[in-house]
């Protein structure tokens, strides 16, 4: 059985439509709870789309990211903490990565100091958590087919 964070994640798989990647690299500016709608950024042939936001997963992204925002405010207090940005908007706006709305919306549990400009940072989630999560999960649940996080995008679609 899924629980947690890999639950979410798997909410937003099949609630939403999205891809694995897309969904761990969601940023909280992208997810808009009082509209049910989700912004995927750079997804496949890197488009922009929008989807739906589920109920379910609506209501269990709230608490999930004033978790995400305590973590944020500790890692700020513990260093400055900063989200890589895509392409040059660090270099534009170079305060805009310790913005909450930048933070990622599954970030994952340990920072990493990035070597070439020394500076702790915390990674979105790593895929094969979510991954393995789900595969367990499936195996628990005696499921015999094969199952994979894309099956929910599958099943999104049906």
């Amino acid at each position: 059985m899924l629980a947690g964070t890999c639950r979410l994640a798997s909410m937003l798989l099949y609630g939403s439509g999205l891809r694995l990647q897309e969904c761990l690299m969601l940023r909280v500016k992208d997810v808009d709870v009082a509209e049910r709608t989700v912004i995927v950024r750079g997804g496949k042939g890197n488009t922009d789309r929008r989807t739906v936001l589920s109920d379910g997963a609506a209501a269990a992204l709230q608490p999930h990211l004033s978790d995400v925002k305590r973590l944020h405010a500790s890692d700020r207090a513990a260093g400055g903490e900063a989200v890589v940005l895509p392409d040059a908007l660090s270099r534009k706006y170079p305060t805009m990565a310790t913005d909450w709305g930048w933070q990622w919306v599954f970030p994952a549990r340990r920072r990493y100091l990035e070597p070439r400009t020394r500076v702790m940072r915390r990674h979105h989630l790593d895929p094969s958590v979510l991954q393995r999560a789900v595969t367990q999960a499936a195996r628990d649940a005696v499921i015999l087919t094969r199952v994979s996080c894309h099956t929910f995008r599958h099943s999104f679609a049906t």
